[in-house]
């Protein structure tokens, strides 16, 4: 008769405590990660999956949810992404990134929109593209950049903005939109750009306001920064202030 008043009571106590946050509230977005070569992952690698706003043309993706995984050998690399389906509005654009890192060292990443909860097909596999190596970054900017902020507004995450300086001088890239060319004086680390000659093609409006920015940075560009160690190229006016900033391609 003990036992069972304890039973009892001990029934009556859990009924009092706390209810946990509804399981509803939570939503489980699954996938894999995949590369077509045919490599084993090094032991340290950490494979970084992210759903991201990207709604806004003038400011870096907002990270609405990320995974982190560790361990893993080879593709297909399954992940998994926990989010609150109350933040997801509808009038904005999301997408899936995914890269793959050795410590600081890129291996893969993504190189493709894949856009999620656009009326259409989620599509959860996400393929990576393997990262060229590099000789050593020297002094000198010469060689062929990717824009990853410009005029402190970020980049759009799926709009490649480029630039490349040749040995002679020779400025070439693409801003968004259109192809550009023109010229570039370096002394030291003073560098200043010669007006640029595009082509006349009519993109969106969001590629075309990233476009403009960039000419913009270049054309207050008055001494640049190199950052051997992340592999950075940083343009500053004449203030000091950043502009651009640019990482190695």
């Amino acid at each position: 008769m003990l036992l069972t008043r304890r039973h009892i009571i001990a029934t009556m106590a859990a009924s009092l405590l706390p209810t946990p946050p509804a399981l509803a509230d939570a939503t489980i977005l699954r996938g894999t990660v995949n590369y077509v070569e045919r490599m084993a992952l090094p032991a340290n690698a950490e494979v970084i999956v992210q759903l991201a706003d990207v709604s806004r043309a003038d400011a870096p993706a907002e990270i609405i949810a990320e995974d982190r995984i560790t361990g893993a050998k080879g593709s297909p690399i399954p992940y998994r992404l926990s989010f609150d389906h109350a933040k997801i509005d509808l009038r904005h654009r999301y997408a899936l990134q995914a890269r793959i890192l050795d410590g600081d060292r890129l291996l893969f990443v993504t190189t493709k929109h894949h856009a999620i909860f656009a009326g259409g097909r989620n599509n959860t596999r996400l393929l990576v593209q393997r990262v060229a190596e590099h000789a050593p970054i020297g002094t000198a900017p010469t060689g062929k950049w990717l824009a990853e902020d410009i005029l402190g507004g970020g980049v759009i995450d799926r709009l490649q903005t480029t630039l490349e300086i040749a040995p002679d001088g020779i400025v070439s890239g693409h801003g968004g939109c259109n192809r550009y060319r023109g010229r570039v004086s370096i002394t030291g680390e003073s560098i200043s750009f010669s007006p640029l000659a595009s082509t006349k093609m009519a993109c969106t409006p969001a590629a075309m306001a990233q476009e403009q920015k960039f000419h913009q940075a270049l054309e207050q560009a008055r001494s640049f920064r190199i950052n051997a160690h992340e592999r950075k190229l940083i343009l500053r006016d004449g203030s000091g202030a950043t502009v651009a900033r640019l990482a190695r391609m």
